[in-house]
């Protein structure tokens, strides 16, 4: 398989495949009750309120409370709380504060991490519904709906999809890379899919010659072929494109080393470990072209680090390391 790009891969689909919508089913809201005119609401009445679905009432106190000076626990109570009358009232804007507060104040709290992950979905299955309803022959649907077959493992018809685009709009950027994409993701892609595959890319970049990702891809598919020229080429120009891609940095170093243009794969290989510290590949890439650079002390530097990633796992590259 290929190495994961550090790119989108996984676009737009992924919202149609959380078809529970827990918040949205969680409480019918009552009836919002007007207050009389007085004093704001304490947090315990506001929390009360949502409780017992007078969520029009209870929200701007609960957003109140998540700005003040309380202690954690009715912190979080009142941004959960505050979340699902969101939710249940399709109040997106005060969702989005109520998400945004909690993700910052409880980064890693399992309880809050779990709200969010059905707060997300939630948002994501309406959004996706409003799409199918109001451009259900669009583009972008059409995108939606492979993304949730593929996802499905149904590749004929994902594939269907993003040919039935593709015949629409054959030169729209970024149709012909998720076509390609698709091909090879499959369990078991056939010569005739890698092939057609390549060719999808290629044409990605006739329509958009600065896709990373194609290069990427391109890249990978002639390292694959041991055609080394055409990897590093590719490598390159998926780096130039994109200096925070990673694994496109590690792929044009590893294929300089594979060609034993050992100078030449330092800096990239540099770059690539700047970027992603804790790969052991990158380390152990980098040990190799240093250490038949001639320097000895450095590449012993790296050999220590990809041994100390690597001690606990069977991953380490085969062989012996270079002399």
């Amino acid at each position: 398989m290929f190495r994961n790009s550090g790119t989108d891969y996984l676009l737009f689909g992924l919202v149609v495949l959380f078809s529970f919508t827990p918040f949205a089913q969680a409480q019918q809201s009552k009836p919002a009750s007007s207050l009389e005119a007085g004093p704001p609401l304490s947090t315990e009445k506001a929390i009360a309120l949502a409780e017992q679905g007078q969520c029009k009432d209870a929200i701007p106190a609960l957003k109140k409370a998540m700005n003040g000076q309380l202690d954690a626990d009715r912190k979080r109570q009142a941004g959960v709380a505050g979340l699902r009358c969101s939710l249940n009232m399709d109040n997106r804007d005060a969702a989005a504060d109520f998400i945004r507060l909690l993700s910052k104040q409880f980064p890693k709290d399992p309880e809050v991490l779990f709200v969010l992950v059905h707060a997300y979905s939630d948002l994501s299955t309406r959004t996706a519904q409003e799409l199918a309803q109001t451009a259900p022959l669009s583009v972008p649907a059409h995108k939606l709906n492979a993304e949730a077959l593929e996802m499905q493992g149904k590749w004929d018809d994902a594939q269907r999809e993003y040919e039935t685009m593709i015949a629409k709009e054959p030169n729209s950027p970024g149709l012909h890379f998720l076509l390609g994409r698709l091909l090879l993701s499959k369990p078991d892609p056939t010569p005739k899919d890698m092939e057609r595959a390549k060719l999808e890319f290629q044409k990605e970049l006739e329509i958009d010659p600065k896709n990373a990702g194609a290069h990427y891809v391109l890249g990978e598919l002639a390292s694959k072929d041991e055609n080394w020229d055409e990897a590093i080429a590719q490598f390159s120009e998926a780096a130039k494109l994109n200096p925070n891609f990673a694994e496109a940095f590690l792929g044009w170093g590893y294929a300089l080393v594979t060609v034993k243009r050992y100078q030449e794969a330092i800096p990239p290989l540099r770059i690539a470990e700047r970027l992603t510290p804790g790969n052991p590949a990158i380390h152990y890439a980098l040990g190799t072209a240093l250490v038949r650079s001639g320097q000895k002390e450095e590449a012993e530097k790296e050999f220590a680090v990809h041994k100390s990633l690597t001690a606990a796992t069977p991953t380490a590259p085969a062989g012996d390391k270079p002399q």
